[in-house]
């Protein structure tokens, strides 16, 4: 599982249960799982997405990812414009955690990424889990943060605990 890497760092976790809503994706954009065609596109846009450099590049990157144990490409989420282009992905381990969500500049604003935590969550319900994680940044990635806890995503600490709201 991650770990702080900073200040303001935080591990967010949403329950499961209930009623979900069904993502609804905006018109021009459909949504399919992951297929081994898709690799290098969506390396490509995590590499945009993130300018971080962590993944390497792709002839390291998608042997480890494919090798992976918690990879499951079921529970990668890619959304494409009618055009072609991927707009957007959610990758997510299947251990019940959001690695990535990405959403390509050209495509941010249209709801892409709220769609796709939508489906993480009606996807893990599915399956049988009680909550999904992430890891963000309250303010390096603020707009994902906001969206994240209007989505009602709580912190927990690092180890998965709730924390208490005093």
């Amino acid at each position: 599982m991650p770990r702080p890497q900073g200040d303001n760092d935080v591990r967010l976790r949403k329950v499961l249960g209930g009623d979900l809503d069904t993502p609804q994706w905006p018109d021009g954009f459909v949504m399919r799982t992951f297929q081994a065609c898709d690799a290098r596109p969506l390396h490509d846009l995590l590499e945009l997405a993130f300018d971080d450099g962590l993944n390497g590049p792709f002839d390291v990157w998608w042997p480890r990812l494919a090798d992976d144990a918690e990879f499951d490409p079921g529970l990668c989420f890619l959304v494409h414009e009618t055009g072609g282009r991927l707009a957007g992905a959610a990758q997510c381990w299947a251990g019940g955690f959001v690695k990535d969500l990405a959403v390509h500049p050209d495509f941010r604003g249209k709801g892409i990424a709220e769609a796709l935590m939508r489906q993480v969550f009606v996807a893990f319900s599915a399956r049988g889990a009680s909550h999904v994680d992430l890891k963000t940044n309250r303010f390096g990635n603020a707009a994902a943060y906001r969206l994240y806890l209007r989505l009602g995503m709580v912190e927990v600490d690092w180890s998965g605990e709730m924390q208490s709201m005093v």
